[in-house]
């Protein structure tokens, strides 16, 4: 057996070992939590306005157009940056910025579209999103320091457009990765949020398309509410998650969320994982519909590949919003690969 076969082979073994860890331990606390929260009608300070004061960085990406970044806690501080997903916002990451504000420097920002940061002159695509993390990068990680990077979703899919078009950057900005409930090709083909029969062929390409490129307004109803949960959380989760993530995804303008949608309907970049080349955290929840874990077992083979895979964590009965459903297992992860 070469060397290299071996370090595999540990790597996985010990990646088995912390995900059967892992799965217990989350089964676990999020029990006692959902039941807590559930009992006691009290406020999830996780998902609360963060306490810490922002500063507003000035960011201007590749096309001239400016980006919302806020920076909280110590600029001194080892910096972690985090980028959204699809229809989220910088508020996505209050659960992460309450958890770690205090001991690093948090930076977030708004995706071209969402938020503060307008849709701007260029089309979406995702080619855009990486210049406008190299931006951020740029502009908030200074020479002779690395941030982790983590990314959810579309913003996991920003990491990987940055390293197939920034190679060269990658081991200079960042010292890890994690990448949360995401994908890098395939989206319609492999998504589950459409029940189908086992033999039955995936969603054609253009009906998937024409779904995530709607831009019908999100009306505040009992069925929106239910249709977010369906898409986007697991069964489990809590009144109060979901009630946050859909104030997030309503305030989404339609048109970002629609053109947003048909970028990303026919995303190929899976040859950026082979540039990904510092330690790489996989995260998934067994129970996510929008990017299930075929997706992510795939980036973990291919990242294992090349020797950068640090683990590959499923969440058991954790939806597609992770990083909220699973903050506390999250954000262990980020403080460890900020360890490294």
């Amino acid at each position: 057996m070469s060397d290299r076969t071996r370090t595999s082979a540990r790597r996985i073994l010990v990646g088995a070992a912390v995900g059967a860890a892992v799965t217990g331990a989350v089964a676990a606390t999020r029990s006692r939590r959902a039941k807590a929260l559930a009992t006691s009608g009290a406020a999830n300070p996780a998902l609360a306005d963060p306490s810490v004061r922002a500063e507003v960085v000035p960011v201007v990406s590749a096309d001239g157009h400016p980006i919302n970044v806020l920076a909280y806690g110590d600029p001194t501080a080892p910096p972690i940056v985090f980028a959204h997903g699809w229809t989220c916002s910088t508020t996505f990451w209050y659960p992460q910025i309450n958890a770690l504000a205090d001991e690093f420097r948090v930076v977030v920002y708004d995706q071209r579209g969402h938020g503060r940061t307008g849709l701007g002159p260029t089309r979406p695509s995702p080619e855009l999103l990486g210049d406008d993390l190299d931006a951020v990068l740029s502009a908030t990680v200074r020479d002779g320091q690395k941030a982790v990077v983590v990314g959810h979703s579309m913003g996991g899919m920003s990491i990987m457009s940055w390293a197939l078009r920034y190679p060269e950057r990658v081991a200079e900005k960042a010292s890890a990765v994690m990448l949360a409930s995401t994908g890098p090709d395939r989206l319609i083909a492999e998504t589950t949020v459409i029940p189908l029969p086992k033999r039955a062929p995936a969603v054609p390409v253009p009906v998937g398309r024409a779904i995530l490129g709607s831009t019908a307004p999100l009306i505040a109803t009992p069925l929106t509410r239910r249709g977010v949960q369906y898409v986007a959380l697991a069964p489990g989760s809590t009144r109060q998650e979901v009630d946050f993530c859909v104030r997030i995804v309503r305030d989404c303008p339609p048109a970002t969320r629609g053109g947003w949608g048909r970028a990303l309907s026919t995303l190929d970049i899976g040859a950026s994982l082979d540039h990904l080349t510092v330690p790489t955290t996989v995260v998934v929840g067994t129970a996510d519909r929008l990017t299930p874990p075929v997706h992510s077992e795939r980036m973990s083979d291919r990242l294992d590949a090349d020797g950068h895979l640090q683990r590959l964590i499923r969440l058991p009965g954790i939806g597609h919003m992770s990083t909220i459903e699973a903050a506390d297992e999250v954000n262990a992860e980020i403080r460890r690969l900020r360890r490294l």
